[in-house]
Order: C-alpha cells, then sequence, then structure tokens
C-alpha cells in the first residue's frame, strides 16, 4: 500500500545525500544569521524572503542577498513586566525570539511577534524592513499575541473579517500556554483601529478555545495553520492531562466567517499502527498529484480522491523515541466528513456515532480516549527525527521533501537555496535512472539526462525514461548468436545496420578462454549512443583448456556445436568433410589395485575402451580420463591397539609401537617394532556411567576407555571400590566399553573408590574417576489418588533418587507397574491399570525398585479411585449429514462426579450417501480406561414429494404469521405506551441530575476560587511536626487530648526532678542497647495482658524516645520485621501481615512512615487533600445539615443521606464583630441552620485566615440580631421553640423570621478553652439536656424509629413501606455530589499514586527492601508482595491521613464529613487490593458509587507499584542520611523525657519477666544489662537497694 509514497521519499533522500557531493561545482546561495533562526517566510509577488532570526529580522532578496535588517532585541524587560518597560522595575536586557511571521501584502507589511514585552506584534515595510510601520505597547492585554516562553510555537494565518458591512483585514493565531501568557489558544486579530477596537486586539472573545482553569493539565503545541475552501485549520499535539505526557495531534477547524467561534469542531488525527506516531512536527497542504490520488483512491481507506483535492501531510514522531519519525496523509475531503459526522452526532444523535461518544470536552477529568480518527493508516517510516515537510507534483508523482533533525546542528544559523534536481551532470542512460530522481529521465533520442520539460520527443514512447523506473534501451538479441572466429558473415541487429566479423583484430588461439565478447554499440545520428551488448566469438580448439584429463567429451560437449577429430585427436569447427563420432571418445576403467594405503607407493594397472581408433605415440602424451581408487588411512578410527587390530584383514594395518598408531603393514619398520612386548598396552579408564549405585549391588555400569580388549574373553576380572563386577559380554564393545553388574557392599567396607579391569595378559587399568555406593529414599508421591484406570503421572521426590540409571527403576504402585518417564532428583512415572475387582480403601504403598536387590517403599502413599460412570449423553440422534457442516449437534454426556463432557461429531469432507439407520457405537476414552456409553442412531432422511410439502408448510406458516403480526401490534402499542410513560419519567429524572450537577459544580468550582486564591498565598493551615506526631501517635489513645504525651506534664516532685531526669537518661542509653530493647519487646508481647491498645501506645512511645536516633530506630524494626516475615510465611498466611497493628513493630512502621512522609504532605499530598476536604465540606454546608440526626441533603454516604426535601433558602447576613471596627463581613447561610451552625458559619468566614485552634468556640459567642432599634439574642433553645406533642423543634433562622441581608453581631462571652476533642456538639447536647427535662429534641425530621412508632399506632402498614422506599429517591444526590467532587478526588489520588512525581525516599526504601525479602523467602508471589506494600503505605498511612485531616491540618471535622471522607477511604482500600469486587443491585450504594472508577484506580496503584520498583534504588547511607536530618530538625521539640518515663512504666510493670529474659540472654550477661536496669529501677522508683 505505501509503495507508491515510499518510492518519492527515498528519491528525495538520495537527493539530500548525493547532492551535496556531486554538486560542489554548481553555485550554491547560502545566508548565515549570527543569532539562531526561528522562523522563514517568503513574499509570494516578488519573491523576497524574511527571515525571523533571535533579535533580528533579515530581508532577503530571492538570491538570499542581504537587502535590509531590523534589529529587534535584546531588549529591557522582566518576566512579570507588563509594558511599556519604563513603568516596571528589576529589567533587564532580554533576547528577543520570533515567534510570528506572516506576509501581509494588501497593506505592504510584514506582521513581526517577538516574544519580548508579553508577545505584543509590530508592522514593518515589506519592501524595506528597517522602517516600522506600527507598534504600540500602551494598549494593554488585549494586544498581547505571542507567549514569552521560548518553548512555546505560535503559528497563524492571513484571513479577513466582516463586521457592518465591513471587510476588515485579520489573522488567526494559534498558541499553547505559556505561565505569563494570555489564556486564549486560538484568536483573532485585527489589523487596523475600528471604532473600540485597536491593531492587534483579539476581536471575538469565545470560550471555547481559552484554556483557563485547566492550563496546568492540557499542554498544547501548535505546528501549522491554514485555510482552504472557507474554513481555517488549525493542527497541534495536546497532553492528556498533567499526570500523563503523552500528545495526541488533533487538527481544529473553524468557518472563516464565524465571529463566534461556534463552528470549532476538534478531531483527533491517528499516525502509524496503535497511533505510534503521536506528535506532530510540521506539516503541508497540496495537491497530491495523479499516480498518488489514484493510489490512495485504489487503497479503499481514504474514498475518492482526485487529483485536485487537497491532502494534509503531516510529519509526527513518538513521544519515546527521538530517532523515529513518519510521514502521514489525511484528505482534506475525509477530514471535513469526519467532523461533519461529529457536528450531526453532537446536535441530532445525543452525541454519539454507532452508539459510542463522538467527541470528548478535552479539558475534563476523563481518563477515557478522546475521539479517535480512522482516516491515518498508511505512514512511511524513516529513522530520525524528520522537523518539516515540503511537496512538489512532477510529472503526475508525488514528491515530499523532508526535513530532519540533527543532535550536531539543532541551532539553525544557515538559509541555503539548493537546486531539486541534478539532471545534467549525469552523461549516460545507466547513471541517469541511478539517480532515481524523480526530477530526471533518460531522453532517448537526444543522448542526455533531462527533466521532462526539456525532452523534445518527450511525449512519444519510450522517447523520455523516467529515471525510477530503471528503465534504459537495449539490445535483446542477436541473429546468429555468435560466430567462430575462423568464420566471416553479416549479423542483422537493425534495419540497414550490419557488423563484419572483425577476423583481423581477434588473435583465436592466445585467449585464455574458449570464447570473447565484444561490445557493439548502436548510434543516431552517429554521434547519440542508443544501446549495447556484447557479441561472443568463440574457438573450438580452445574448448579443450575447460577440462583438459576429458578433451574429447569436453570439446563434444561445449556450447559452440564443435567437433572432435578422431585423426589428429583436435577439436574444430563442424565440418561435414571430417569424420568424427560423439559416442566413441576413448574411456579407461577397472583400475587394480582399487585399495591403495595412503602413504605407500603402489603401481595401478587399468583396462582401456575404443582405444581402436586411435594411435597413441610413444612421444606424446595424452590425457584422456580420470580413474577412481579407494585411498585408506589405518589409524583413521583406530586409535588405540585392539581397535588396530581388530580392523579388516583386507586393509592388513598393525600396530607400531614405537609410533604408537595404526599403520599399514609395510609402512611399519622391523626396527619399529616393539621386541619386548607383542602385545597391546595396558587399559585405560575414561569414564563410568552412573556413577552411583545403591549398597546392595544389582545395577549394571558401563566402563568406557580404550585398549579394553579385542574380543569380550578378554576381559578377565571387574572390581569396583574393591568388589567383584560381574562382567556381561553380551554388551562388550570392542576396546571402547564394557558393562558389568555391581555386587554388594557390606556397611564397614568403603562405599567410594575406584574402578579396575583386567585384560588378557595379566595388564590393568584403574579409573581416576570414582564411583560412590550410596542408598536411594524416596519420600513423597504427589498427586497421592488417580483412577484405576491409570494414565496418572506421579512426581516421587526423595534423597539420592538419582542412583543408577533410568534403565535400573522399576516402580509400582500397590503392584501395579508405573512407567518411567522422567528420571533424576526427582522420578515422574505413569500409573498403570489397577486389575483387582475391588479397590482398596486405604493409602497403597508406593515401591522404587533400583535394580535386582534395591527396593524401598513410601507406605500409605497413593490410592486408586473408582473411574467416572457416564450416566447419559444427550442428544440421542442426529440427522444424516452430507456436505454442510454448520449445524451438527453436540452430544452431553452426565457423568456420577457431577460434570459433564460434550462432544461434537467430527466432520468430514466426504458426501455421507448411507443413509441407513444402523447404531453407531459411542465410545469414550479416559486415561486408560475405555467405555462403549451406547449407541447414537442417526435420523433417515424421507424424501417426501413436493406437491404434499408446499401446501402443508405454507398454510399453517401464513396463519402463525397473521397471529403473531396481530398480537405483535396489540403488544407493542401496549408497550409503546408505557415506554413513553417510564421514558418521559426517566428524561425528567435524568435532567433534574444533570441540572443539578451542572449548577452545583460550577457554584463549587466558581467559589473554590477563593480557596485556591487563599492556598497560592500559603494559608493551608499545616499543623508544626510535634502537633502532627501527636497527633498521629496519642490522639487515638484513650485519654485522646488529655493524653501525657500531649499534654507534656508529668507529676515528679521538684526535690526528685533532678534524680529522675539523670535515671532517664540513663534509661535512654538503655533503650539504645540493640539487645536489650529487642528482649524488652519480646518480653512484653510474650504477656497475654499487654493487648493490642498496649502494643499500638508503647510503640508511640518508643518512636518518640529514640526520635534522636532514627536510623538505630529503622534497624529495631527492621530487625522485627524480617522476624514477623519468617513467622508469617512459616506458620501463616503471609498475605495477612501488615494488615492489623497486632505488634509493636507493625505499629513501629506506622510510625516511621507517618515521620518521614510529614515533609511529602507539606509539599505536595496535603494540598489537594486540604481542597479536598474543603469542597466536602463546602458541598456539604450548601444544603440542609440536620444537627441532630447528623445527616445532610448533600452527601457521599448513603447512611448520612437527608432522607426528607427540606425547603430552605440561602441568606446572605451582613455581620458585625463586637468591638473589631465597623467591617461588616457577608456570610451566606441557610434559613433552616441551627444558630449554633449560622455561628459555625459566621465564625468560619470571619476569621478564615486563622487557624482552627485560634478561632472562639460556638459556645464562647453570642448572636443578636437587629431587626430594627432593639436587639434580639438567637439561641438554640428557649422559649419561644416549636413543640409538638413531646417533640421540640431546635430554633433556625426561619423560626426568628431573619430575612436576606439581615445585620447581626457576633459577640463574645467569657468563657474557659475548651480542649480539642470536646468540640461544640457535645456543648451543644448538653445544653439541650440542661433546657429540658422531659421533652425531645429535633432539628429536620425526627428520628426513623419515632415515624415507625406513630404509623404502627395508626396502623398503615402502606405508610410503613412508602417511608422507606422514599429514602431511595434520593441516592441520586450522592450521584450529584460525586460528580461535583471527581476532581478534587481524582487530584488526591493522582498526588498519592504518581511515581513520575517525587517519592518520598523511604517509600522506594522500604518497597525494595520487601522486595528484596520476598526473594529470599519460600511461598512469597507478587500478589502477595502487592498486599505488603498496600498494607504498608496506602491502608496504614494514607487511609489513616484521608479519614483523619484534622491529624496534619488545623481543621475540625464534623460527623457529615467525617461520613463522606470514609466513603473516599473506602474506595481508596478497595483500588489497592488486588481482589476482584463483584457487585450487584445488592451491593451498598458506597460500593456502586465509585464502582466505575475503581479499575482507573487500581491500574493507578499497579503502575505506581511498577514505578517505584523502576527507580534508583535508595542506598543504607542515603537513608540514614535522610534520618539523620529528620531527627536533627525535630528531636529537641518532643516530649523525649515523658515518653522515656511512660515507657519505664512499662519496665517496671513487667520487670520480673525482662529481668529473667536478660539473664538468659548470654549477650545481656555480657553487657551487663540486668545491673543497668536494676541501677535505674532503684533510681526511678526511689528505693534504696545495695547495688
Amino acid at each position: 500500500m505505501a509503495s507508491w509514497v515510499s518510492l518519492s521519499i527515498l528519491l528525495i533522500c538520495f537527493l539530500a545525500s548525493q547532492g551535496q557531493e556531486e554538486n560542489r561545482d554548481m553555485p550554491i546561495r547560502e545566508f548565515t544569521s549570527e543569532t539562531p533562526i526561528n522562523n522563514v517566510v517568503q513574499d509570494p509577488h516578488t519573491g523576497r524572503i524574511y527571515l525571523g532570526a533571535v533579535n533580528t529580522i533579515f530581508q532577503l532578496g530571492p538570491s538570499l542577498q542581504l537587502e535590509a535588517r531590523a534589529e529587534t532585541g535584546p531588549r529591557e524587560d522582566a518576566r512579570t513586566c507588563t509594558p511599556p518597560a519604563s513603568a516596571c522595575q528589576d529589567t533587564k536586557p532580554m533576547p528577543n525570539l520570533n515567534k510570528l511571521l506572516l506576509v501581509y501584502p494588501s497593506n505592504g507589511s510584514l506582521i513581526v511577534c517577538g516574544s519580548r514585552y508579553r508577545g505584543i506584534c509590530s508592522l514593518l515595510n515589506l519592501t524595506n524592513v528597517e522602517q516600522q510601520l506600527y507598534y504600540s505597547d500602551s494598549k494593554g492585554e488585549r494586544t498581547y499575541v505571542a507567549s514569552i516562553e521560548d518553548n512555546v510555537n505560535v503559528v497563524g494565518v492571513m484571513s479577513t473579517y466582516a463586521k457592518d458591512g465591513q471587510n476588515f483585514s485579520v489573522f488567526l493565531v494559534g498558541k499553547g500556554y505559556g505561565s505569563a501568557d494570555s489564556t486564549k489558544l486560538i484568536s483573532t486579530r485585527i489589523l487596523q483601529d475600528y471604532r473600540d477596537w485597536v491593531v492587534f486586539e483579539s476581536i471575538i472573545e469565545a470560550s471555547t478555545v481559552q484554556t483557563t482553569p485547566f492550563v496546568p493539565k492540557y499542554l498544547h503545541d501548535f505546528r501549522h495553520a491554514f485555510k482552504e475552501d472557507g474554513f481555517v485549520y488549525f493542527l497541534f499535539s495536546r497532553t492528556l492531562d498533567g499526570t500523563d505526557n503523552k500528545n495526541l495531534t488533533f487538527v481544529s477547524r473553524l468557518c472563516e466567517d464565524d465571529p463566534h467561534y461556534y463552528s470549532h469542531t476538534e478531531l483527533q488525527l491517528n499516525c502509524g499502527t496503535n497511533n505510534r506516531y503521536n506528535k506532530v512536527q510540521a506539516a503541508y497542504v497540496a495537491s497530491p498529484g495523479k499516480e498518488l490520488a489514484r493510489g490512495m483512491t485504489e487503497s479503499g481507506q481514504y474514498g475518492k480522491v482526485n487529483p485536485w483535492n487537497k491532502v494534509l501531510f503531516m510529519v509526527a514522531s513518538p513521544d519515546d523515541d527521538g530517532t523515529d519519525s513518519a510521514l502521514c496523509m489525511y484528505p482534506l475531503n475525509t477530514i471535513n466528513e469526519r467532523l461533519v459526522d461529529i457536528i450531526s452526532a453532537c446536535y441530532s444523535d445525543s452525541g454519539k456515532i454507532a452508539g459510542r461518544a463522538a467527541v470528548d470536552i478535552p479539558y475534563s477529568s476523563k481518563t477515557d480516549e478522546f475521539c479517535t480518527s480512522k482516516i491515518a493508516v498508511t505512514e512511511v517510516v524513516k529513522k530520525g527525527l524528520l522537523t518539516a515537510v515540503a511537496i512538489a507534483v512532477e510529472n503526475d508523482h508525488t514528491i515530499a521533501f523532508l526535513g530532519r533533525y540533527y543532535l550536531l546542528s539543532s541551532i539553525l544559523l544557515k538559509i541555503t537555496k539548493v537546486p531539486v534536481q541534478m539532471c545534467h551532470l549525469k552523461t549516460d542512460c545507466k547513471s541517469c535512472v541511478g539517480l532515481r530522481d524523480p526530477y530526471c529521465g533518460w531522453c532517448v533520442l537526444e543522448g542526455r539526462c533531462t527533466r521532462r520539460s526539456e525532452c523534445r520527443r518527450a511525449e512519444e514512447k519510450y522517447g523520455w525514461l523516467w529515471s525510477p523506473r530503471q528503465q534504459c534501451v537495449k539490445i535483446v538479441s542477436f541473429y546468429p548468436p555468435n560466430l567462430s572466429c575462423k568464420k566471416t558473415q553479416q549479423v542483422r541487429i537493425l534495419k540497414d545496420l550490419c557488423l563484419p566479423c572483425p577476423a583481423t583484430c581477434i588473435t583465436c588461439f592466445v585467449v585464455p578462454s574458449d570464447f570473447v565478447a565484444v561490445p557493439i554499440k548502436i548510434f543516431v545520428n552517429e554521434t547519440v549512443e542508443l544501446a549495447t551488448r556484447d557479441f561472443q566469438f568463440y574457438n573450438c580448439a580452445a574448448t579443450v583448456r575447460r577440462a583438459e584429463n576429458t578433451p574429447c567429451m569436453s570439446c563434444v560437449t561445449s556450447p559452440w556445436g564443435c567437433q572432435w577429430n578422431t585423426r589428429d585427436h583436435t577439436c574444430s569447427d563442424i565440418d561435414d568433410t571430417v569424420p568424427w563420432q560423439f559416442a566413441k571418445c576413448p574411456k579407461f576403467e577397472n583400475p587394480d589395485p582399487v585399495l591403495i594405503p595412503v602413504g605407500f607407493k603402489t603401481t595401478i594397472s587399468f583396462e582401456g575402451i575404443n582405444l581402436d581408433l586411435y594411435q597413441v605415440k610413444c612421444c606424446r602424451q595424452l590425457n584422456l580420463q580420470y580413474l577412481f581408487v579407494t585411498l585408506y588411512n589405518c589409524s583413521v578410527g583406530r586409535e588405540d591397539c585392539s581397535l588396530c587390530k581388530n580392523a579388516d584383514q583386507k586393509y592388513t594395518c598393525v600396530w607400531c609401537a614405537k609410533r604408537k598408531a595404526c599403520v599399514y603393514n609395510k609402512l611399519c619398520t622391523p626396527d619399529q617394532h616393539d621386541s619386548n612386548d607383542t602385545g597391546c598396552p595396558d587399559p585405560q579408564i575414561t569414564d563410568i556411567i552412573p556413577r552411583f549405585g545403591p549398597t546392595q549391588g544389582g545395577i549394571s555400569i558401563t566402563i568406557r576407555g580404550s585398549n579394553l580388549g579385542i574380543h569380550k574373553k578378554d576381559i578377565k576380572s571387574i572390581s569396583v571400590v574393591g568388589q567383584p563386577c560381574i562382567h556381561q559380554e553380551e554388551k562388550y564393545s570392542v576396546s571402547t566399553s564394557v558393562v558389568c553388574e555391581i555386587s554388594p557392599v557390606g556397611r564397614d567396607q568403603d562405599l567410594w573408590g575406584q574402578v579396575e579391569v583386567e585384560v588378557e595378559g595379566g595388564k590393568k587399568g584403574t579409573s581416576s574417576i570414582y564411583f560412590t555406593y550410596r542408598d536411594p529414599i524416596p519420600q513423597e508421591v504427589s498427586p497421592a489418588r488417580g483412577p484405576k484406570a491409570g494414565g496418572t503421572l506421579i512426581t516421587i521426590s526423595g534423597t539420592h533418587l538419582d542412583t543408577g540409571t533410568k534403565d535400573d527403576v522399576q516402580v509400582t504402585v500397590g503392584g501395579v507397574d508405573c512407567t518411567v518417564e522422567q528420571f533424576g532428583p526427582k522420578i515422574t512415572c505413569r500409573t498403570g491399570e489397577y486389575r483387582a475387582e475391588k479397590l482398596p480403601s486405604d493409602f497403597l504403598t508406593v515401591t522404587v525398585k533400583y535394580g535386582k536387590r534395591t527396593t524401598t517403599h513410601i507406605h500409605r502413599a497413593f490410592v486408586f479411585l473408582e473411574n467416572p460412570i457416564l450416566q447419559d449423553h444427550q442428544p440421542r440422534s442426529s440427522f444424516v449429514w452430507s456436505v454442510s457442516f454448520n449445524n451438527i449437534p453436540a452430544i452431553s454426556l452426565k457423568l456420577n462426579t457431577s460434570f459433564y463432557l460434550t462432544l461434537q461429531p467430527k466432520r468430514s469432507r466426504r458426501h455421507r450417501r448411507d443413509t441407513s439407520s444402523e447404531p453407531l457405537d459411542l465410545v469414550i476414552k479416559f486415561g486408560n480406561g475405555e467405555w462403549v456409553v451406547g449407541s447414537v442412531h442417526y435420523e433417515r432422511k424421507y424424501e417426501v414429494p413436493l406437491y404434499i410439502i408446499i401446501p402443508a408448510v405454507i398454510v399453517p406458516m401464513l396463519l402463525i404469521i397473521a397471529i403473531s403480526v396481530y398480537c405483535y401490534r396489540r403488544k407493542s402499542q401496549q408497550a409503546e405506551r408505557e415506554y413513553e410513560k417510564v421514558k418521559h419519567q426517566l428524561e425528567n429524572l435524568e435532567e433534574s441530575v444533570r441540572d443539578r450537577c451542572k449548577k452545583e459544580f460550577t457554584d463549587l468550582m466558581i467559589e473554590m476560587e477563593d480557596h485556591t486564591n487563599d492556598l497560592s498565598e500559603g494559608r493551608i493551615p499545616f499543623l508544626d511536626y510535634k502537633t502532627y506526631t501527636d497527633r498521629v501517635f496519642f490522639l487515638p489513645s484513650k485519654d485522646g487530648a488529655n493524653d501525657v504525651m500531649i499534654t507534656g506534664k508529668l507529676d515528679i516532685p521538684e526535690s526528685r526532678r533532678a534524680t529522675v531526669t539523670q535515671a532517664l537518661n540513663q534509661f535512654s542509653n538503655l533503650l539504645n542497647s540493640k539487645t536489650f530493647l529487642i528482649n524488652f519487646i519480646r518480653t512484653l508481647e510474650g504477656r497475654p495482658d499487654f493487648n493490642a491498645r498496649a502494643k499500638v501506645y508503647f510503640a508511640s512511645l518508643l518512636t518518640v524516645a529514640l526520635h534522636g536516633k532514627l536510623e538505630y530506630y529503622t534497624d529495631i524494626m527492621r530487625t522485627l520485621l524480617l522476624e514477623l516475615m519468617e513467622e508469617y510465611v512459616h506458620s501463616k498466611n503471609p498475605k495477612l501481615m501488615l494488615r492489623r497493628s497486632e505488634t509493636v513493630v507493625e505499629r513501629m512502621l506506622c510510625n516511621w512512615m507517618s515521620i518521614c512522609l510529614y515533609q511529602f504532605l507539606k509539599d505536595s499530598a496535603g494540598e489537594p487533600l486540604y481542597k479536598l476536604f474543603r469542597a466536602i465540606k463546602h458541598q456539604i454546608e450548601k444544603g440542609p445539615v440536620d444537627a441532630r440526626v447528623k445527616k445532610a441533603k448533600y452527601t457521599l454516604n448513603d447512611t448520612g443521606l437527608l432522607g426528607d426535601d427540606v425547603e430552605y433558602c440561602v441568606l446572605t447576613l451582613q455581620v458585625l464583630v463586637h468591638g473589631e471596627g465597623p467591617d461588616v463581613t457577608p456570610v451566606k447561610v441557610l434559613n433552616c441552620d441551627t444558630i449554633s451552625q449560622v455561628k459555625e458559619k459566621i465564625i468560619e468566614q470571619v476569621y478564615r485566615n486563622l487557624p482552627y485552634s485560634l478561632r472562639p468556640k460556638v459556645d464562647s459567642v453570642t448572636l443578636e440580631w437587629r431587626p430594627g432599634s432593639t436587639g434580639q439574642i438567637l439561641s438554640d433553645l428557649d422559649l419561644t421553640s416549636q413543640k409538638e406533642g413531646r417533640w421540640r423543634r431546635i430554633n433556625t433562622l426561619a423560626h426568628y423570621n431573619v430575612r436576606d441581608n439581615a445585620t447581626l453581631v457576633l459577640s463574645r462571652v467569657l468563657h474557659t478553652q475548651q480542649n480539642y476533642d470536646q468540640n461544640q456538639e457535645n456543648h451543644e447536647e448538653s445544653k439541650w439536656n440542661a433546657l429540658l427535662e422531659d421533652d425531645k429534641v429535633f432539628h429536620l425530621v425526627r428520628p426513623a424509629d419515632e415515624l415507625d412508632e406513630i404509623k404502627s399506632k395508626r396502623g398503615s402498614m402502606k405508610d410503613k413501606s412508602m417511608t422507606k422506599a422514599i429514602t431511595e429517591i434520593y441516592l441520586t444526590r450522592l450521584l450529584s455530589v460525586k460528580g461535583t467532587l471527581q476532581q478534587f478526588v481524582d487530584d488526591f489520588f493522582r498526588s498519592v499514586l504518581c511515581s513520575g512525581a517525587v517519592v518520598p525516599p523511604a517509600v522506594k526504601y522500604f518497597f525494595d527492601f520487601l522486595d528484596e525479602q520476598a526473594l529470599k523467602l519460600d511461598n512469597v508471589d507478587e500478589e502477595t508482595i502487592h498486599i505488603w506494600k498496600t498494607n504498608s503505605l496506602p491502608l496504614r498511612f494514607w487511609v489513616n491521613i484521608l479519614k483523619n485531616p484534622h491529624f496534619i491540618f488545623d481543621v475540625h471535622v464534623t460527623e457529615v464529613v467525617d461520613a463522606s471522607l470514609s466513603v473516599i477511604a473506602q474506595t481508596f482500600m478497595d483500588a489497592c487490593t488486588k481482589s476482584e469486587h463483584k457487585l450487584s443491585r445488592d451491593s451498598p450504594s458506597n460500593k456502586l458509587l465509585y464502582a466505575k472508577e475503581i479499575s482507573t484506580y487500581k491500574k493507578m496503584v499497579d503502575d505506581y507499584y511498577k514505578g517505584i520498583r523502576q527507580m534508583v534504588s535508595v542506598s543504607d547511607q542515603d537513608m540514614n542520611t535522610h534520618l539523620a536530618e529528620v531527627s536533627r530538625s525535630h528531636t529537641d521539640k518532643l516530649n523525649t523525657q515523658v515518653a522515656l518515663h511512660q515507657l519505664y512504666q512499662y519496665a517496671s510493670k513487667y520487670y520480673d519477666g525482662i529481668i529473667a529474659s536478660l539473664d538468659d540472654d548470654p549477650a545481656a550477661q555480657s553487657k551487663q544489662l540486668t545491673l543497668r536496669l536494676q541501677q535505674i529501677a532503684a533510681a526511678l522508683e526511689n528505693k534504696v537497694t545495695d547495688l
């Protein structure tokens, strides 16, 4: 498919490389700039070229001569400067990069936009760029066009704009986003002043092409802009979002006369397989030419493409490979058709094409792929990064000029003008077509290489031969095809063209070959060479040189038709007067002798045939034919004496002792024979197989070597480890191999020794290899059961099982043979059939026998089970099949083990004509068993007459159709009515949910901007390190905020403080002893009363006490973790490790993570977490919240959903703070809020710049409403509260009839400061309980149990069901809230689970530790490692922080906010698990809420773990340095002394056990740890001892 494109691309690459080599003599015009060139444009009318370089605009003539230059920089500027620069501070000279260069021909000006002064443009004179026509830097932001960022590309295209009946010249600009740029991606800029518009102002405001507020997430890179047929197109690439740097290429289109950009539409362009080339580099729009248009049309992928249509040619590259590029093509017709489909789908088909969404909003948080174009399927791949493309059409072919990026010349400083073709440099057709230049061809009748337009007779057939086709005019053949050099004859080649034989210039007998080739050339007009070809002249006399040993055969078989003269024995041309006979060439045969030894001179005699025709004189040597005899060498394959003497007698080989070789007998002289020894040397043993045998013997071993005798009787004795070995003569191999059966060896005899062989003559050979006796011990069989039919493959494992060989081993299972299939350290065999009638119920013994004497057993190892019984098969009959096999029925067999076998009849290509109904046996094989289940009958086809079939079928069919149509229409009408009714209800529900989501998301985003601004100003209320650790470590304890570790108060008398401090320092030193600390922890964990809460508290104390030496703390944690891993891997389920804090080390790990990730929280993850918390709180407080039952209208938790429609409205209160001036603060509240809720919102707004701990509490302020001259104190309960029976409603603003814009005064009252955990909710309950004695209180709705009680008294069961059903209706609110908060949830998950960003070193260090230990331990797979990592970081740390934001921020978390955070935390936990969650309609709503996103989050977790594994490892030294820095920075802020004192309380409580443990430890005894602990105890407990 790509061949018609590849041809052109190859041509241009050839041109680029060869042009520089062969065109050196041609004038090459070039221009060099002092600074890098950014843009190049040409005026099409004058041919002038304009270069936009850094700090300079050059004006060049058509021959690149410099005509003028304009200096544009450097200029005094600053990144934050708003022009004019004279009003800015901290300016400095900065370079001006040219961003945009456009020719404005109608005004004779050049549009120049640079990177200085916020991208302001200017107009220069086209004829002299030194003359500036327009420039202004005082018009404000509306005239900022380009970008100040170096890496942001800007593209533009000239156009017109109509307004008020006038046409204005404008240019459209496409620009990426820079941090200090305007947010307009696409803008229309006017080129003249008109009314309120000024030059370069953006005259169209359209949110469609603005990036606010999503600029950090979608990075645009514009590469090309053009207009065609009333449309303007922009080509750019865009990243998916801030976390994924993958680019996608898009083309966007808008109507040229669209004043609002309503027509703006985008389409993704794919390039290459799986969109490999996803980032556009450059593009060009041109007509394709006839050949390319034809190829694109015939491919069927582009539709009809005409030569005059426009095609978008694009070069693109992959993100991950800078050495690879491709050229892709997109017809504009196809692009426009696709865009029309998208627009039609958006307006008429609910935004879907074939059921799929046509468009995705690019600035949404969805992760689905954008709209995918299917038109880019053909690419031309080139190595190197292509950065430019231009298209030309020559000779109906399309030529692509591709620019490549080279690393050594990445800065463009020179522009060069070179010709695109060099045809005239080639002087012959071969070199011309060798160019493969699409511009060139060979002009045949002119004999030169030219362009087609330069050849006068190019239109004639074969008048001009195109270079890429590789064709030249050539001579096809001659007649006659060759001539003898002794003859003279004319050769016909062309009309009136003949060539006489050049007999006078060829010497026939001196040429080295039997022929010579002479070139023949054809000329036109005596000067133009048309074609050439070699003509052959032969010499028969020279043919004998090809095979001098058979001259007669060589002569008569030559290709020239030569003959052999039997008289003078010569070869000559064919002559009828000379007698010659082909079949009577002389031959010789029957040489004697045939066997000739190598190295011995031998006379050979032979017989001759057809010699009577020849006269051979004694003085003449004549080579006529080869003779064949056999040469042999006695030493080959007979390396030793025994093999030599065993050779066939016909070779007469003997062993020559002095030469130590086997030679021909006449080659071994008598003096070379050994007169003292006529036999062979001693045997040599080189190998023993096998090298292990059982002590009982009885197996055969093979002894390999040399000189092991000539006959089997020569072996006199064999011994193995001193024991006789019985020779097995039938397996003897001459000289090289002896097989014998080993004897048993006694227990007191050697089990390891050498092998000795004695041969005839008393000669012995001893092995250097040792043989070992040992007994195999089988231990285990797997599997342990199988059917009695056999066929079960079992594996036997044990010790020394590879004793002997496979042939020596026999395995039986309860007396049934088991065929050995694999032999080695484990033995694998296949069981045979158990033939006894009754199966034993007990397990059978597996017997392994080695040889004849060694038998081993594995008792109760295997049991045979009954074979499966087939009970039924379906169907029992089938039709007779013919050629078609589409409907062959399957046969199902039911077995007694409650499973089915399904059999499919085997298909055959032959026609089955036998329609007999004889039954066919159905045979089932299971293992080695075979059963005949029954018979299958095939129904017989009976031929029924056609006149009976037609009425019998058609009449009932028509009747059935009529009835069906009637029923269908009746049912369809009824169903249609029901459908319309349900559809209307669903549309109303969908519309309401959509409107609610849209409205609430918009409101949330607008109001969250204030919080974002606060965050940008550094107002996230992070807790300091001490408070953070106190809350994480000790706030969950039983004492909460009153814990002594948080208060830091110890009740120690002043007189003992110095003593206690000194003793605690000694105890700290004792804790720094690893031996003591490990014994201390093990002793405590061994006590049954040391429960889980105590372990958690103890670990937290230990963390604070050892905070000064976090390296030591980490070492202790690693040691304990290794013990915990061993325990779980060998005795428990390893997947449960680290799931709960059941041990001290698990809590130590949690605290370690909390310490190491504190800075990461502040730098990275804290901001998205705080935004999520604020967004949830804001969303919940937008609707009613019941102060008593803690339920809200807007929540993520279905159990906390307010199941009732509460009428409310939003009020804006003007709040004055008493004693803090006259300033009024507007606060938004609900008229259904309780007074306490109103106070909370007012305090939140008034003191928003203060952290929660510094704000006044609800019960410390009063709220006064002043509707007139008098004021009224507002409270939750007073004498005016409404009563409904025994129920009293809490007062709200609606109760007091407070109106919108009412003025309220907030005053403080004297009140004692409350602790952290005594929040205002507890105060409200105590206050309400004090005011009310018997009355019950409610806010918005009464508790459900009370309602049920009332309704049960009325006896209305219907009301009960309705009450329960009503709450289900409000579940859609969960979706509304979820959709509103989705972006904040995704941002938090990405900040935590993005390995591409900064990963804390502690995470990498600990994950590598888990991976390293998993490799060392058994029974640890990838899933287990995943669970360990999840348990150690996401579930142990992140879920804790997510559910408790007050651990890291100075905020208050209410119950309703906590309920929603719990849903997100549960989603986070589900995403980190490996198990798949099966959801159904009965699943909890909280699970169903995020069911769709779970798979995406799971992939994020997997990618996070994989990314961390691929990171560079964190060394122990680097980790210790990091931990030491944390210790140095924060230890002095912690209550270390208090922690030591509390730790000693545990030492005191379990004192005896600790002392006993230290006494039993030798290492502790050597360090006198017991004595040191006793001294500390004496000092701390004020005891007088004898120490």
